[in-house]
């Protein structure tokens, strides 16, 4: 039985991860979750998972489910009353087999490695432009100038969006990333902005929903025509689907990105060797990628729902619970790496977390790598001199936790 201190220094635990004055440095409260081992909450139906090993298993668990439906939050929901799926089909990132099962592999289809890799002369296009203008000023903001222009402006491509709509479809990714995070797990209660995160949702449904109409009647080399025309054995996707699946594409291929590249640009600045290393050597970019998804994910945690019960370890997660797991966490476990707060991208034997494991690993991984890839290699060896020129910036966000602004010096 967990008795009430205990529970009570777990909520204490879990209102520091969501307090904003941690968002610079989130790793003391981290290393609290480690050394306390897995944190029960029975009332809360929540269990807490922080080490690398505890956080691996339970993402390649038959048991671990992604639908919020078979928690028992939902269920009680449910049985109230409540509609817990208002705007119809959840994306597929939230679906179990074999529905998650049928959607990725229609998704694949139109979402080939031939359609990332002839992306790649036009992302290095782009990243020319970004730091021509940059070289022009003498100073950048790695956010605003280079790590969010570049991946909106490839996924509006990728889904054939008109450039003159990435503000407010920018804006729209923005404010659906903050949904992501366990305010109402943690808390019992909505976090605030609730209202303009579904007005957001709602904008994003209907603007995509015209692109489909539009799509319909001309085609185009676009994903989302490619999403229209997929087929697989007679079968489509719906237009619920298709909207489902592009909000998707938007949030964890856009936000996920400007995070990876602004957290690499700042890990780099801070070890200057790396950045020299980087800008005298391009095939290094895979190892410093890899070595920021270590050490400063785009995504700090992910939730589970325990289709049945599981073991994890010595720890009993019951049906129903959700089971968050703090990947950020488990990229710093001492027991798995060797100086674990030392960003070093020529560590051996490198395994992270970070794009997920199984059935749910990360479909927009080489896209996001590929961009990564040609933005780190190209500044670097730009502007061999860049320096930190003022203190890194934060948004709110838990989940994507990710900078607003950093200012650099070249």
């Amino acid at each position: 039985m967990t008795s009430v201190s205990s529970v009570a220094e777990s909520q204490a635990l879990l209102l520091q991860l969501l307090d904003p004055a941690n968002r610079a440095d989130p790793n003391p409260v981290y290393k609290q979750f480690r050394d306390r081992g897995p944190v029960r909450l029975p009332d809360a139906n929540l269990t807490v998972f922080s080490s690398y090993r505890d956080c691996d298993e339970v993402l390649r668990h038959p048991s671990s489910s992604v639908d919020r439906l078979k928690s028992t939050v939902a269920q009680r929901a449910l049985a109230e009353g409540v509609d817990m799926r208002p705007d119809g089909t959840p994306m597929f990132l939230f679906l179990d087999p074999p529905d998650h099962t049928r959607l990725r592999k229609l998704v694949s289809k139109a979402f080939v490695p031939k359609v990332v890799n002839e992306l790649q002369p036009e992302i290095a296009g782009l990243v020319n432009g970004l730091l021509d203008r940059i070289a022009e000023r003498g100073r950048f903001d790695v956010v605003s100038d280079l790590a969010y222009p570049l991946p909106v402006a490839v996924i509006c491509r990728l889904l054939g969006v008109p450039l003159e709509d990435e503000p407010e479809f920018g804006r729209a990714s923005g404010l659906l990333a903050e949904a992501l995070d366990p305010f109402f797990v943690i808390t019992g209660e909505p976090s605030e902005g609730m209202k303009k995160r579904l007005d957001a949702r709602q904008w994003l449904r209907e603007y995509l929903k015209d692109l489909i109409h539009q799509r319909r009647s001309q085609t185009g080399d676009d994903l989302m025509s490619r999403l229209i025309a997929v087929e697989e054995s007679g079968d489509q996707l719906t237009e619920d689907e298709i909207v489902s699946t592009c909000s998707l594409l938007l949030v964890a291929g856009h936000e996920t990105t400007v995070n990876l590249i602004a957290n690499a640009i700042l890990a780099m600045l801070r070890y200057p060797a790396q950045w020299a290393a980087l800008g005298g050597d391009a095939d290094r970019a895979t190892a410093v990628i890899e070595e920021t998804l270590r050490y400063d994910p785009p995504v700090q945690l992910v939730a589970r729902i325990a289709a049945d019960d599981m073991m994890i370890g010595d720890t009993r997660v019951p049906k129903g619970d959700a089971v968050m797991l703090l990947l950020a966490a488990a990229g710093h476990d001492p027991e798995e790496f060797e100086r674990p707060e030392t960003f070093d991208p020529d560590r051996k034997a490198l395994r992270h977390l970070a794009f997920g494991k199984g059935l749910h690993y990360c479909l927009g991984g080489p896209l996001a790598r590929l961009e990564a890839a040609v933005a780190l290699s190209a500044v670097t060896a730009r502007f061999p001199e860049a320096r930190l020129d003022g203190e890194p910036a934060y948004k709110p966000n838990v989940t994507l936790r990710g900078l607003s602004s950093l200012a650099v010096a070249v």
